[in-house]
């Protein structure tokens, strides 16, 4: 018979460590770039991400505290996303060092910017994939009980997309090829893919 770790979070969860984004895992990293009003540049990775809609497309990223990457959005309108693939897994780490505001994780990380297509934000470079965004909606969360939470969800439609050609095989893109790094839990979990975990599952008709 299973035995179970009961707990209720406003009371604790009772072990070493909280276990609810280890649970929720492996997610993928939202890495945003951002552009303030005065062009100051800031990239910082966001573990609470993902894809929210398919037409239009929309992602979205949720920024404990009010961060430079929620001020600029929010100023700016714009952010992009770019891609963590392993290669990047070391330069995406130190961007998530405090800096002070209007200092550039793009330099402290020495990483190149490369200019938006559509959108004035910044995207990374040596990043194989960078999405465009437009601010379509910010809201701060909130508890059960309505009371407000020290978090806001920012949300984009994607208007430009980059993708190394490398990652495109007769038409369709390769995730495995494009080497993802997801977020676990822990103070430093982190998970890739390979073609050792991969399946195929259709949908039943």
């Amino acid at each position: 018979m299973a035995s179970y770790h009961f707990y209720e979070p406003q009371h604790g969860h009772g072990l070493a460590h909280d276990p609810f984004n280890a649970i929720i895992a492996p997610r993928p990293i939202g890495w945003i770039s951002t552009r303030s009003k005065k062009g100051a540049f800031n990239l910082a990775p966001y573990s609470f991400f993902n894809a929210l809609n398919y037409t239009p497309p929309i992602i979205g990223f949720s920024s404990v505290g009010d961060k430079d990457s929620l001020k600029n959005a929010s100023d700016t309108g714009e952010f992009c996303w770019n891609l963590v693939s392993k290669h990047l897994v070391e330069a995406m780490n130190e961007t998530s060092k405090p800096l002070p505001r209007g200092e550039s994780e793009f330099e402290a990380a020495g990483l190149e910017w490369a200019p938006g297509n559509v959108v004035d934000a910044p995207r990374v470079k040596a990043s194989l994939v960078s999405m465009e965004c437009q601010v379509t909606d910010i809201v701060q969360l909130k508890g059960a009980a309505g009371e407000a939470v020290n978090s806001w969800f920012i949300m984009g439609e994607v208007v430009g997309v980059h993708i190394d050609k490398s990652l495109i095989e007769d038409g369709v893109y390769n995730t495995l090829k494009g080497n993802p790094v997801m977020r676990g839990g822990g103070p430093g979990d982190y998970f890739g893919i390979s073609e050792d975990n991969f399946f195929e599952l259709l949908r039943p008709k």
